[in-house]
């Protein structure tokens, strides 16, 4: 169906030129899903973008075929491109929100694909939109159909996206990162919604991720790509369990799975004995019996029913569940940005429940308690550097100046792993590791004894999340923090979480040792949870790692009996 031949994109910038994508070939036969896997940076998205001829500004194709079913998709007119697009070639963009139209009913947009193809026309184009909207398991269909996309769930704008790119039964789909921020049942219903219908309608499809668990769960055949060149292909069995090619094999061994160490996420070279933490049995945080209501238009909103939980001195306790079951809500009352209904927080011995949230900034306990936002980017000031960022709450807390103020901010960088050189870049100029780095030294600037970590790893690539968790287990034992890791991949919560706190429709219904509610989980929705997490195939061990292996868990099973 698609054939690609020696593929080259070029960026032009003030720099010179950048080659993106470097002589890619690859075929997708009928009825395939492909996945294309690696890193940011490395052209997964240029090339899908290069083939529906939608290149930045700057990007041009330099050389290379792309055939789709007869049609030379580099030379054919734009007028051509614009029927092929949508009715032969549909995309799913990364980010559901971005890709919609705000101040537009979805409803509408989905019409105006239907009439741009001529697939309806204003007499039944509603109808047609209800019956693309009723393929892609929207409940109540003609309800939504009248809703703007801020009225709508974070996975129901990614049912829209999906019903807009498949309104016109389109042949071939390329997805792109459709997942990405998604819970990870919603990432579950989306994912067999585009491959139960690419089955049905007897489609192909290209899923780029770089998430290679979903990858392996969902696709026929894997490309590795870096740099802008494919490096390995095969069969996602064949990649897990035998990667050829050294990158390979580090994505695969970065990529969280059941029975693995943090350390094991890093490459063997860089894998350093994990520190022993001895967790006080001393309460930090007490929750007791808190609840946050909202006022909507039908009567209360009721976002947290009252829920009892205690973070212990060095513990980190894990907090899951799906989107809109009250985690952020819970954090952002602890973090005090937000004032609780009803209830107390026992922090340190003192209920800081009792202190409005815009009183607390001036707290002297504001020190204490610290948040490592989700997403890296949008925590920092795009106007501040990276030094910058760090001295805000050391001047503004700690009052510090001068060169002690200096000292401290590269104390702290030496503190994350981020290169003094970096320093005075702004958060555009640096990579999504580097941001999180940033955040992480701003958070643990004054010395907090609690910090609450939402999602902090769930937009970067396998293997930066990798070093970003391993960076934080070796700060929580130097530092002696105490975590509430917010997350929605369990993978990630089972290795570094000695407790976990499963949340359903703002009530707690699961929580224990995280080891026991992984292996055995009690609740129906915790045993749901986990069903829907990606299960990679397993990876075939070298006899060093299996030797590596066995040392290690002799040395920590020493630490535990001591």
């Amino acid at each position: 169906m698609l054939s690609v031949k020696d593929l080259s994109v070029i960026f032009h910038t003030r720099r010179g030129a950048v080659d993106a994508v470097r002589g890619v070939s690859f075929d997708v036969a009928k009825g395939e899903i492909l996945g294309i896997v690696g890193e940011s940076g490395s052209g997964k998205s240029v090339t899908s973008y290069a083939l529906m001829r939608i290149l930045d500004a700057g990007g041009t194709i330099k050389a290379g075929e792309a055939t789709y079913s007869g049609i030379d998709l580099r030379r054919a007119r734009e007028h051509d491109m614009r029927d092929i697009r949508g009715r032969e070639i549909s995309m799913i963009f990364q980010n559901p929100r971005a890709a919609l139209n705000p101040i537009r009913k979805v409803g509408h947009q989905i019409e105006d694909v239907l009439r741009q193809h001529a697939r309806a026309t204003r007499y039944d184009a509603r109808d047609k939109a209800i019956a693309a909207m009723e393929a892609v398991k929207i409940n109540d269909a003609a309800a939504r159909y009248e809703a703007y996309p801020f009225e709508l769930s974070g996975g129901m704008c990614q049912r829209i996206v999906c019903a807009i790119a498949l309104a016109c039964k389109p042949r071939l789909l390329i997805a792109d990162e459709p997942t990405t921020g998604l819970d990870i049942t919603t990432q579950k219903a989306v994912m067999d919604l585009v491959r139960d219908l690419i089955r049905e309608r007897d489609m192909s499809s290209i899923l780029i991720t770089h998430d290679l668990g979903l990858a392996a769960q969902y696709c026929d055949r894997l490309i590795v790509m870096k740099d802008g060149q494919i490096i390995e292909q095969g069969d996602p069995e064949q990649i897990f369990s035998q990667p050829q090619h050294p990158y390979s094999r580090k994505l695969v061994d970065a990529t969280p799975r059941a029975g693995a160490s943090v350390r094991d996420l890093l490459p063997a070279e860089a894998r350093a004995p994990e520190p022993r933490i001895v967790i006080s049995d001393q309460p930090l945080v007490e929750v007791r019996d808190l609840v946050k209501t909202y006022a909507g238009k039908s009567g209360p909103v009721h976002a947290v029913k009252g829920i009892s939980f205690t973070v212990n001195k060095s513990q980190c306790v894990g907090l899951v569940g799906e989107s809109g079951c009250g985690k952020s809500t819970t954090s952002e009352m602890l973090v005090r940005l937000m004032d609780a209904t009803s209830g107390q927080i026992i922090f340190d011995g003192n209920d800081i429940a009792q202190t409005p949230a815009r009183g607390f900034a001036k707290d002297p306990r504001r020190a204490e308690i610290q948040m490592v936002f989700q997403d890296a980017t949008d925590s920092l000031n795009p106007r501040h550097s990276a030094r910058q960022a760090i001295a805000e709450p050391l001047q503004r807390l700690g009052k510090m100046r001068g060169a002690a103020l200096s000292v401290r901010i590269e104390e702290l960088a030496g503190l994350v792993g981020l290169p003094l050189s970096l320093l005075d870049r702004f958060p555009h100029q640096l990579s999504g590791g580097q941001k999180a780095r940033v955040g992480i030294a701003r958070a643990v600037a004054l010395d907090p004894k609690f910090l609450i970590l939402d999602e902090p790893t769930a937009a970067l690539d396998v293997s930066i999340q990798a070093v970003v968790l391993n960076l934080l287990v070796d700060l929580r034992a130097k530092l002696g923090l105490s975590y509430l890791f917010v997350s929605h991949d369990l993978h990630v919560v089972r290795l570094l979480c000695d407790h976990v706190i499963v949340m359903k429709d703002g009530e707690i219904v699961e929580e224990g040792p995280a080891a026991q509610v992984m292996s055995q989980p009690q609740s129906p929705y915790t045993k749901s949870l986990i069903a829907a997490a990606p299960k990679p195939p397993k990876r075939a061990a070298t006899i060093d790692q299996l030797e590596t292996s066995d040392a290690q868990h002799s040395a920590l099973h020493d630490q535990r009996a001591s």
